[in-house]
């Protein structure tokens, strides 16, 4: 698992603060985006046949796990669905998960993120002649009645986007018990899901998770889907023996990355000798580091299941924090052969190749490294390293060229903008690295000179 540089930051633009922050359909902080490849494998085997069903290509729909703990999962920029590793950890089932997968991929086919935008605008167009008129009474004397009708217009702005929003709401429900059904699973899920958070409605909007926040409750909405639950054939389906285990894997996997290793110990102690408490707890000893625990516990699960890509990962991964190159190439090689062409597994290998400092294991790792990102092109870890293969073997152009496109991904335009220029100088004319270069030039140029502003202001 790797807590990626990369940084989402989401906000809702309005003018009312009132209203931005009643409508907001996120947080306006950054947070990390994590990249492991079982659990992007399993939330896809999860989502697919949904997007299928809801007709969007699923290569054309974008999962982003983010971590966070705090109950979310929501749309944006288009076909990009975001998921807090909290919302993971609080499924009690893979069909509440599936659910609100669901759910979010109704308000992508509803198109409600543009239709949102429009709500805004409709909304806050009577609150500016509110506003308007307000100022003009207190500029006439009234202070008292202009003030009114400036708070007022709060109010109104706010309760039209609230209505739009608690029907965009219905449709996504409805949409999701839609995909449910033509995948013959059950809904019960999504409802079982808004009962176990039903006491999100009486908490102040501060106290609220996200989800709620953005994902109004009322006793109708949840009524409506139990009785579409009720009434469907597919109420009584369970969840299959994998669908289970892959979120238990996910919320172990989860929980070993990411809480303390002591609280991962509580969590899943000795006495579980579940596949998915070893599993949390082999990673926890990694992070101490006790690397023999480490070392013990993940051989156990290879020895039990010695085809799972995941567990050979994991050992690569050990090995490579502790120093130990080699074998570390090893496992990584496995994971691989296991999983052929995944670009994440692919990544872990370069990476390890590149520690060995040799000339066949640079050029292996360049050409590991040109496939993942033929794939996965905005990982700007897989630029890194390819920017240090390059380097290492020689060939500077190009090495700038991945450290331009490396720093590009993760919003650092200044440097982007700098290696690019210096890659282009060196590239052949007319190549296509040289066209990248041109562009990333020309893409970046307008927001590295505004950075440079700001640090000369800064500077002063």
């Amino acid at each position: 698992m790797k807590f990626s540089g990369r940084r989402v930051r989401h906000a809702f633009a309005g003018l009312l603060s009132v209203l931005a922050i009643a409508v907001s359909a996120q947080d306006a902080t950054a947070q990390s985006v994590l990249r492991d490849a079982e659990i992007e494998r399993d939330l896809r085997r999860f989502s697919d046949p949904i997007f299928a069903a809801a007709g969007l290509d699923p290569t054309h729909v974008e999962i982003i796990l983010l971590q966070d703990n705090s109950l979310n999962a929501f749309v944006a920029n288009g076909q990009k669905m975001h998921l807090n590793s909290g919302l993971i950890l609080a499924a009690d089932t893979p069909n509440q998960l599936i659910g609100v997968i669901s759910h979010e991929t109704g308000h992508i086919a509803g198109g409600h993120l543009a239709r949102s935008d429009e709500a805004i605008a409709a909304a806050m167009r009577p609150a500016y002649v509110s506003i308007g008129l307000g100022i003009l009474a207190i500029a006439a004397g009234a202070g008292d009645a202009g003030a009114a009708l400036i708070a007022g217009s709060q109010q109104f702005a706010m309760q039209s986007y609230l209505g739009y929003s608690r029907t965009q709401e219905a449709s996504a429900d409805q949409a999701a018990f839609a995909y449910l059904t033509s995948t013959q699973q059950s809904a019960a899920g999504l409802e079982s899901f808004f009962q176990k958070f039903r006491v999100q409605e009486v908490l102040s909007d501060q106290r609220r998770d996200p989800f709620f926040r953005s994902h109004p409750l009322s006793s109708d909405r949840i009524a409506a889907l139990r009785a579409k639950v009720n009434a469907s054939p597919y109420k009584g389906v369970p969840d299959t023996p994998e669908n289970i285990r892959a979120l238990k894997m996910m919320q172990a996997k989860l929980r070993g990355f990411i809480d303390a290793p002591q609280q991962t110990f509580r969590k899943y102690p000795d006495a579980d000798q579940s596949q998915p408490a070893r599993y949390a707890r082999a990673i926890a000893a990694y992070r101490i580091p006790d690397l023999r625990r480490a070392v013990a516990e993940t051989e156990a699960l290879i020895a039990e299941e010695p085809t799972n890509p995941y567990f050979q990962e994991l050992l690569g991964q050990i090995y490579f924090e502790n120093g130990k190159i080699a074998d570390a190439v090893i496992h990584h090689r496995k994971s691989l052969e296991l999983s052929p062409n995944t670009p994440l597994l692919q990544i872990n290998l370069a990476r390890a190749l590149n520690a060995l400092e040799t000339q066949e294991a640079t050029k292996e790792s360049i050409t590991l490294l040109r496939s993942a990102i033929a794939n996965d092109e905005d990982n700007g870890f897989a630029w890194r390293e390819l920017a240090i293969a390059y380097e290492r073997s020689g060939d500077l152009p190009q090495a700038q060229l991945a450290t331009a496109e490396s720093s590009f991904t993760i919003g650092d335009y200044l440097r982007a903008h700098e290696f690019a220029q210096r890659a282009q100088k060196k590239l052949t004319v007319g190549s296509q690295a040289w066209q990248r270069a041109g562009d990333i030039v020309l893409i970046a140029e307008p927001q590295a000179q505004a950075m440079m502003k700001r640090n000369r202001r800064g500077g002063g």
